[in-house]
């Protein structure tokens, strides 16, 4: 599955940044869902958000909540992350990945596990 993170960078803490996400195949989407993780040098994956493409509805991390937004670009097959406040906890590398929709009711997950297929990461850096 062909995902493509970019648009990662040095910000300053309170400054802003967006992540896109390109994804090869239209009818990729009705079959999963879109989501952002994240992972710190020494530290766990995070599930930051996600979305289900042909609802536009999304799921966001707590911690991220009020900050960053998840969006989409029908026309060009494109994910976005809206990063707001960004925060030198924020810092890690970015991954856009896919989660397959499983079973008929099956919901957006929260779990990195559940994300079977990443692209590349972006690396964001907040310096204080």
């Amino acid at each position: 599955v062909p995902l493509q993170a970019s648009g990662g960078g040095l910000v300053q803490a309170g400054g802003s940044l967006r992540l896109s996400c390109a994804v090869s195949g239209r009818a990729f989407f009705d079959s999963y869902f879109m989501g952002w993780l994240r992972q710190a040098p020494g530290k766990d994956c995070e599930f930051v958000g996600a979305m289900s493409w042909s609802r536009g509805s999304t799921v966001y991390a707590d911690f991220v909540k009020g900050r960053f937004t998840i969006s989409r670009d029908s026309a060009t097959n494109t994910m976005y992350l809206q990063m707001n406040s960004l925060k030198p906890e924020d810092t890690a590398a970015y991954y856009c990945a896919a989660d397959p929709i499983r079973a008929i009711g099956y919901g957006i997950s929260n779990r990195c596990s559940d994300y079977d297929y990443w692209g590349q990461g972006t690396q964001v850096t907040v310096s204080s």
